[in-house]
């Protein structure tokens, strides 16, 4: 691919993420009536006022406008960076029992007081970022006591990992369940993946020896207990001692997976697991092109062994097939992976980008066609998986003009 195109693909990759994506949540998103965000926007752009306001959609958006600030240094991504980050703390914090809430309804009252590691770990992940954004070392304390929190709770000192949910006071609860589709088992590679990508933005602002051994064990979970190594892909469910319990494969989270495990392993600096790292990434990539890839450059959802399985594309594995692929590159300097990348971006453009109502289609069929029920904005839609995708790739092909 010549630097010509290499320039335009950066320049509709930035017209996206600025001209379309940020004027929505900006736009559109802040909740007037109640504070903080609106819990949900249907596919048309209704606002429902009454809908519940999730940990992960609050956090995502924190995360998001602070890596939007610290890029753009905008003084409007900032205001929406500190208005996620005071609902954050006024509202889903436990001052109680530490942590934070699952979910609230729309005026801000606990809803469901659960404190899923999955949330927790975001939690740090947008905090991390937060400080960075305003250079203000009471977030990195916050963020540490709350690393400390997860590993003092939910750390299984036996087998290692994490455990998946907890009550509000910390006990173990009885359903573990991330969501009423995952499976009821007492670890994920989910959960896993994003405490991982946590600990790796923790450990940018603090290098302690806490940290760096917790980021390096999660790695190493990864390539010894999650990646199938005849299969090259993540396992998804687990007992505690890392029985696999699904022979079921998530494209979008092994392409996603595999440029965070990478940033993980840089980010910690070990040279032989960087090298171990690189190595089973482009053979999760080379999996996933033969496997989830479709002939129009979408990523399908799931699989198994056999074969892809639910055919839809969803929103947010197409964004990681962006970045995955244009990783995948990057390490191997195959030029496939590349044309892969744009390939990817051109579906995003044609299908998934909502040219008339804005941000993006939660998922369309095998065909394209838009599923209009699904949620524009919801407890698990948030500007992060396509905002952060845009400024991946827009910093990985200024390193591509360079060279």
């Amino acid at each position: 691919m010549n630097k010509k195109t290499l320039d335009q693909f950066k320049k509709e990759i930035s017209r996206e993420l600025t001209e379309n994506i940020v004027p929505f949540w900006i736009g559109r998103t802040l909740d007037e009536s109640y504070g903080g965000f609106v819990g949900r926007i249907t596919h048309d752009s209704r606002i429902e006022p009454e809908a519940p306001k999730g940990l992960i959609l609050n956090s995502r958006i924190l995360w998001t406008f602070s890596a939007l600030y610290r890029y753009f240094k905008n003084s409007d991504y900032l205001r929406i960076a500190q208005r996620a980050f005071e609902y954050l703390i006024k509202k889903f914090q436990d001052r109680d029992f530490g942590g934070y809430y699952w979910m609230l309804d729309y005026r801000g009252e606990p809803l469901n007081d659960k404190k899923k590691i999955y949330g927790q770990a975001f939690m740090i992940y947008a905090l991390s970022e937060y400080s960075m954004a305003i250079e203000d070392q009471s977030i990195v304390d916050m963020a540490r006591d709350l690393f400390r929190l997860i590993e003092t709770k939910s750390h299984d000192d036996e087998y290692g990992g994490y455990f998946e949910s907890y009550n509000r006071d910390w006990t173990l609860s009885k359903d573990l369940r991330l969501s009423d589709k995952d499976m009821d088992e007492k670890k994920s590679m989910n959960t896993h993946l994003h405490m991982m990508e946590a600990y790796t933005n923790l450990y940018r602002i603090w290098k302690s020896d806490e940290v760096k051994i917790a980021l390096k064990s999660l790695i190493e979970i990864f390539l010894t207990r999650i990646i199938d190594p005849q299969l090259n892909c993540f396992r998804l469910f687990f007992d505690e001692k890392w029985t696999s319990k699904t022979n079921m494969i998530s494209f979008g989270h092994d392409i996603e997976g595999g440029w965070l495990l990478i940033e993980a392993a840089e980010v910690l600096g070990d040279p032989e697991i960087i090298k171990s790292v690189k190595a089973r990434v482009i053979q999760m990539a080379t999996a996933v092109e033969a496997y989830g890839l479709d002939k129009d450059g979408g990523l399908q959802y799931e699989g198994s062994p056999e074969g892809p399985i639910d055919t839809d594309k969803h929103w947010w594995p197409q964004a990681e097939a962006v970045v995955g692929f244009l990783n995948s590159y990057q390490i191997s300097k195959e030029e496939h992976f590349l044309n892969i990348a744009y390939r990817s971006w051109k579906y995003i453009e044609k299908y998934i980008v909502d040219q008339k109502n804005g941000e993006w289609i939660w998922r369309v069929t095998k065909e394209g066609k838009p599923v209009t029920s699904d949620y524009k904005v919801s407890e698990w839609k948030g500007p992060y998986h396509n905002a952060r995708a845009c400024m991946e790739i827009i910093n990985r092909l200024d390193v591509l003009l360079l060279g």
